[in-house]
């Protein structure tokens, strides 16, 4: 797994007329807390399959546990990160795509009516629906023909699988959309997001900087106590212990790319003292910086 160096996500589709992209993943022997989906936010929305394991995958601070078999919906812009919850192999597919995908029926009434509302964010599908509705599950044979497709790449595929993406939410719409709220408009599930965002990119490309809680908590006009609460609510853990994953991410790809001592790697991730770099290495590893860079 790689962790990029910036919060948002620059996810690359690979065909402008039809922006959607199917990725596979998979964390063997993942270990309870392991990181499975790193934090990140983009503009596109997110389906995730689980195909094999647990995990809890926390979208705009809300924990949602994932099962073999569920599916998640993450709407455009929402910070996402996910961590293993058991001893065994975790492994899931995401479908990402654009809204643009459904440019096409932009004019149509019956689209502008059921389907546009949840594209332009004024409405969110359940994270999890078939919670809200077991009867959606049959709508799942959808997402399974769209992964087929999106796999498999035959003639045409890419019409096939807008066909069923756009079948699949219109779906949910119908029957989703009379019971949520009217139509109002959706509001972030917490108004300092933004803030946010760029508190956890700064994290992500500052993490050998020192910050205290205090400080990262005026960053986002909040109390350190409320702001400690709401940081582990978003991210599933301590201020104090994302920097360190932060670090140890980084120790871990400078071990296997570069030639640096131990000693200096830990002070390029901002641990002047090496013992405690070494500590605090195999705490989140598993093992020590020496005995990593040697596998």
């Amino acid at each position: 797994m790689t962790y990029p160096k910036e919060l948002w996500e620059n996810t690359r589709l690979e065909h402008k007329t039809y922006p959607v992209r199917l990725f596979r993943n998979a964390r063997p022997d993942a270990k309870p807390n392991d990181c499975v989906l790193y934090l990140h936010w983009h503009e596109h929305f997110e389906i995730i399959i689980m195909r094999e394991g647990s995990a809890v995958f926390h979208i705009d601070s809300r924990p949602y546990v994932a099962d073999t078999g569920d599916v998640i919906l993450i709407p455009g812009g929402g910070l996402h990160v996910g961590y293993a919850l058991k001893e065994e192999n975790v492994r899931y597919d995401c479908i990402v795509l654009n809204a643009s995908l459904f440019n096409d029926w932009v004019h149509d009434p019956v689209h502008a009516q059921f389907v546009a509302p949840y594209l332009e964010g004024r409405l969110r599908f359940p994270v999890k629906p078939a919670e809200q509705d077991n009867a959606v599950l049959r709508y799942y044979s959808l997402l399974e023909e769209a992964v087929a497709e999106l796999t498999e790449k035959p003639p045409a595929y890419q019409l096939v699988v807008k066909s069923k993406l756009h079948a699949l939410f219109t779906l949910l719409s119908r029957t989703f959309l009379e019971r949520q709220s009217g139509g109002k408009t959706s509001e972030p599930y917490f108004a300092n997001r933004e803030r946010f965002k760029q508190l956890i990119g700064w994290i992500e490309t500052c993490f050998a900087e020192k910050m205290s809680v205090e400080q990262a908590a005026k960053q986002v006009s909040l109390n350190p106590y409320h702001f400690c609460k709401l940081f582990k609510k978003l991210t599933g853990r301590t201020f104090v212990e994302y920097v360190n994953v932060c670090r140890m991410n980084e120790a871990e790809r400078l071990l296997h790319e570069s030639s640096d001592s131990i000693a200096e790697i830990a002070s390029r991730v901002g641990c002047e003292n090496a013992n405690y770099f070494t500590k605090l290495y195999k705490q989140y590893k598993g093992m020590t910086p020496s005995q990593a860079r040697i596998r």
